[in-house]
């Protein structure tokens, strides 16, 4: 889930030259003749030596700052030409604006992880980014493969490393945070009729008003899985309102007619528990929101600066 870049620094030396030189005069010599001119000697004084100027480093074009912390052009250049070819792998076609805001805002996300990471105490050391280092060699076919593999994607091997180094250190904040979801949580156990438009949603309501079971009605419209939604958390249905509406009843009630960009819902909650086992798959869905939050709020108080061309 990871890709970098960094940029080369171009440095332009100034030299100074000597300065022009001044000149002087002398005394006339002693045996000059009375009534003549005296004999005038020129010589050229030293010129001071001129103080060389420091180098000026040409300023790398950036395009952002992430309190402080400097992202590349070229990075970003490199990460978007990386995504552009996994989209066309997978012929996916995001637009061109589309693509260039995900790509910065995963590279910005990563910044914010990796300070977070070494505040905390975590610094990704030079034994660690080598380590990583030669499995990318390996798995690429060997060092040729690897140093081939940059040069193609606009990578030098010290700009890869500082890169790698973020990256390595973002993932370890990233654990940290989706280590905060426990193996359990508050989670319903429904039921559900769905139906496509709100008139038979409707006859269907005033049926299980009149004393029809649901889990009879459930199976009739849907006779592989008889409408079971099996257990889940908050924030893990793809319908909020559906959600919403389960979370709001007590075990053994249904919910009037719901509508959402699937269709039209009944629920029925069938129990609840506060401390229900999370399936691997709802645990990674809660893990995922608990990074996005936390990112969220740290792009709140951190000074980001978009310097795009």
């Amino acid at each position: 889930m990871n890709r970098f870049n960094l940029s080369l620094l171009i440095f332009l030396f100034l030299l100074a030259g000597l300065l022009s030189a001044c000149n002087g005069g002398t005394p006339a010599s002693p045996s000059a003749l009375p009534g003549t001119l005296p004999a005038t000697a020129v010589l050229p004084a030293l010129a001071p030596t001129a103080t060389p100027s420091p180098p000026t480093a040409t300023p790398v074009p950036l395009a952002a700052t992430v309190n402080g912390e400097a992202l590349t052009l070229a990075e970003y250049e490199a990460e978007l030409r990386l995504f552009e070819a996994a989209q066309a792998e997978t012929g996916t076609n995001l637009a061109t604006d589309g693509a260039q805001t995900q790509v910065l805002d995963t590279l910005i996300n990563a910044v914010l992880l990796a300070q977070a990471a070494r505040e905390a105490g975590f610094v990704a050391d030079e034994a660690s980014v080598q380590s990583r280092m030669d499995e990318l060699s390996a798995a690429l076919g060997g060092a040729q493969a690897l140093a081939d593999w940059m040069a193609a994607h606009g990578y030098d091997e010290a700009d890869f490393r500082l890169a790698l180094r973020r990256e390595m250190e973002a993932a370890w904040m990233r654990d940290q945070i989706a280590a905060t979801v426990g193996e359990t949580a508050d989670q319903a156990h429904a039921r559900q009729i769905l139906l496509y438009n709100s008139v038979e949603a409707e006859q269907v309501l005033a049926r299980l008003q009149g004393g029809q079971d649901f889990a009879a009605l459930a199976a009739s419209y849907d006779p592989v899985t008889g409408g079971d939604l099996g257990w889940f958390p908050r924030g893990t249905l793809l319908s909020s309102e559906v959600e919403e509406a389960v979370f709001s009843l007590e075990p053994g009630q249904y919910s009037a007619v719901i509508e959402s960009a699937l269709g039209f819902h009944i629920v029925q909650l069938v129990e609840r528990d506060a401390q229900h086992p999370l399936s691997p798959e709802a645990r990674q869905v809660l893990q995922q929101q608990a990074v996005q939050a936390w990112l969220t709020g740290q792009r709140q108080q951190s000074s980001i600066v978009v310097l795009l061309p």
